[in-house]
């Protein structure tokens, strides 16, 4: 047995020595596997991602606001009038900021005589004149003092029926003593020249038999040359008699006693610059009405003699409510909303029949005033 035992133990060391691997040993009883836990199920998949909504625009409070838009600058329109206080109306829409509320700054020219305001505005170098509306049809019928052809001159507004007096220096108080004496007028052949040869002939005085004529210039310079005694008399726009008379010159006639109804200062253009700039003509006449109005009424007197003696610094305080009361008449004074006296028209055509040169038939006043301009104005 003990050699049996030593014989084994010699086999299993030659068997490791020769690189063989002992026989496994059998375990008795073998591990049990651990128990299987079951996969959890699988879970549906996902469903792809939708958009997301576009974010709301933010409330209209959020969104930056533009800088309101630069006011259009004003048209400027170039003017052109006789000195005087029959402006009026002009230096109240300039202080009352009239012109402006129309998108307009006007631009005043005063005019030594109407040859001047006449062919500059067919020239092109000024937009609107204030002038006798006999200017604007002398020199569209071709009898001007000077040979310039106006052809599209008319008028778009009223403003007056002329003011018009006949004013002599102190040495003569009556037509008697006019005889063979010189007055003066702005030209021999336009304006209110044809006036005065009416009332004079009215008193039977004939041009050239009984008084002789001479040309001064507007009427600023027909009252400074009359002052300095040069003429005898001339025809004076209101309130230049005023001062006339404060000095002692006497107040022959009034024209609207002699003639009846007369239009006198109008607005006046070239019809080809006014339909290219409608707005501004439309605007003129609004501003240039709502001044007139803003004149007749008695709240605004007293700045009303502020404003004209500011314009005319040589005018007194009584000049100034002198002329108030006549410019402002019930009479005469500024025609209301600036409507045009077409019958006055009439006269000055009646007028113009009688001493126009060369001679022509003058009955219609339309072709004279375009009442689209004055019609749009007065819609509001």
């Amino acid at each position: 047995m003990r050699n049996r035992l030593i014989a084994g133990v010699l086999a299993l060391l030659l068997a490791s020595c020769a690189g063989v691997p002992p026989a496994p040993t059998v375990p008795s009883a073998l591990p049990s596997p651990p128990p299987t836990v079951p996969a959890p199920p699988l879970a549906a998949p996902a469903p792809p991602p939708t958009a997301l909504p576009a974010p709301a625009p933010p409330p209209a409070a959020a969104l930056p606001v533009p800088p309101p838009a630069a006011p259009a600058p004003p048209q400027i329109v170039n003017v052109i009038v006789f000195p005087g206080g029959f402006n009026w109306p002009i230096w109240v829409a300039q202080e009352k900021g009239l012109f402006a509320k129309n998108g307009l700054e006007v631009k005043i020219t005063p005019t030594p005589s109407s040859v001047f305001q006449l062919t500059n505005l067919i020239d092109g170098k000024f937009d609107i004149a204030m002038t006798a509306i006999d200017n604007l049809i002398a020199y569209r019928e071709g009898q001007g003092e000077v040979p310039r052809l106006g052809p599209d001159l008319f008028a778009f507004m009223g403003c007056d029926n002329g003011f018009l007096r006949l004013v002599t220096v102190p040495e003569v108080g009556n037509y008697r003593e006019l005889h063979g004496k010189a007055l003066s007028v702005d030209a021999l052949t336009t304006g209110y020249a044809f006036v005065l040869f009416e009332i004079l002939a009215r008193n039977r005085m004939q041009k050239d038999r009984d008084y002789t004529v001479v040309t001064a210039g507007g009427v600023l310079q027909r009252f400074q040359a009359l002052m300095e005694k040069k003429h005898a008399g001339t025809l004076l726009l209101s309130p230049f008699e005023v001062q006339a008379e404060a000095k002692g010159f006497h107040r022959l006639a009034n024209a609207i006693d002699v003639l009846g109804r007369y239009q006198g200062l109008v607005g006046g253009a070239r019809k080809s610059w006014a339909e290219q700039n409608r707005d501004a003509v439309v605007g003129y006449i609004r501003a240039f009405s709502d001044a007139v109005d803003w004149l007749y009424d008695p709240t605004n007197r007293d700045e009303a003699l502020a404003i004209f003696m500011k314009n005319l610094p040589g005018a007194s305080a009584q000049a100034a409510l002198t002329a108030y009361g006549i410019l402002l008449g019930s009479t005469e004074g500024f025609q209301r909303k600036v409507k045009i006296d077409m019958e006055g028209v009439k006269t000055v055509l009646a007028l113009r029949t009688k001493y126009g040169q060369p001679r022509k038939s003058l009955s219609d006043p339309s072709p004279y005033y375009d009442p689209s301009f004055y019609d749009a104005a007065m819609r509001r």
